[in-house]
């Protein structure tokens, strides 16, 4: 029988925590590889509109992972009734608990990467585009290490809260009643930076739930910012297809970003 350990993230530090005991508690679990060499790592961030955590965008993506050589970290960040920025919060500080374990776990503090579907893309989008380097000052020894992922890995991620949105996502995320700036803040295309990490998306251009410009939008602002970025966008397919393993075409997605990472050299050929 296959037993996991999972790391609750916060312990007694969760911000805005109100201490019921029926509460989300966020926490990674590892699927480390038994490696001797130092190695990078993904933390994956499942999709589900900010309102649940999609199975099949887990644990499976995760066991990919790890066949390409990589350890990986599924990330339980907490979604509605919780808005901005506690999923956001909790994606920084799984980065920086990774990192500042990453002696520990043989990984490469320098390569702790993000992968996320849909919802959890727009989350690793906002993480690549808001982050700091880490607190030198802070007593908490995690919060001191960078909450930037070293490259973002987003699958028909939601983008924009400003134009093609993902209304549930959105209302989940910020409430029912989220002013423009709210809105133009996570709205991560308007974000870009030269700062953001190497990039690789892929989307269908059927998508009838997160539509394709969200992609588009997002490969055009690194551009314009000059971020190494690879895209990918399948003529048709389901939105929330995962590995997508029973779907011949867009199943090349896991190769064509093997390959990529390849050649971000954040694994070997």
């Amino acid at each position: 029988m296959e037993i996991l350990i999972t790391y609750l993230l916060w312990k007694d530090q969760a911000p805005f925590n109100t201490g019921k005991p029926d509460e989300l508690e966020p926490v990674i679990t590892p699927y480390l590889l038994d490696r001797r060499d130092k190695h990078g790592a993904v933390i994956v961030c499942p999709g589900g509109g900010y309102a649940r955590r999609a199975d099949h965008e887990g644990a499976p993506v995760a066991k990919w992972l790890n066949s390409i050589g990589l350890s990986a970290f599924v990330l339980d960040y907490r979604v509605f009734p919780y808005n901005h920025p506690i999923p956001l919060l909790d994606l920084q500080r799984a980065i920086r608990y990774v990192r500042y374990h990453a002696e520990k776990w043989n990984l490469d503090k320098h390569q702790i990467g993000a992968l996320g579907f849909s919802a959890g893309g727009h989350l690793v989008s906002t993480a690549a585009t808001q982050f700091d380097r880490g607190d030198p000052n802070s007593s908490d020894v995690i919060e001191q290490e960078s909450s930037r992922p070293d490259m973002a890995i987003l699958c028909y991620p939601v983008i924009s809260f400003v134009e093609h949105y993902h209304e549930g996502s959105m209302v989940n995320l910020l409430g029912e009643n989220a002013t423009d700036q709210d809105r133009l803040l996570l709205s991560n295309e308007k974000n870009a930076s030269t700062a953001n990490p190497p990039t690789f998306l892929w989307h269908t251009a059927d998508d009838g739930s997160v539509p394709v410009e969200n992609s588009l939008l997002f490969a055009q602002a690194l551009s314009k910012h000059s971020v190494p970025f690879e895209m990918h966008i399948f003529p048709n397919g389901r939105h929330g297809l995962g590995l997508a393993e029973d779907h011949d075409v867009v199943s090349g997605w896991t190769d064509l970003c093997e390959k990529w990472l390849i050649n971000q050299e954040f694994i070997s050929s």
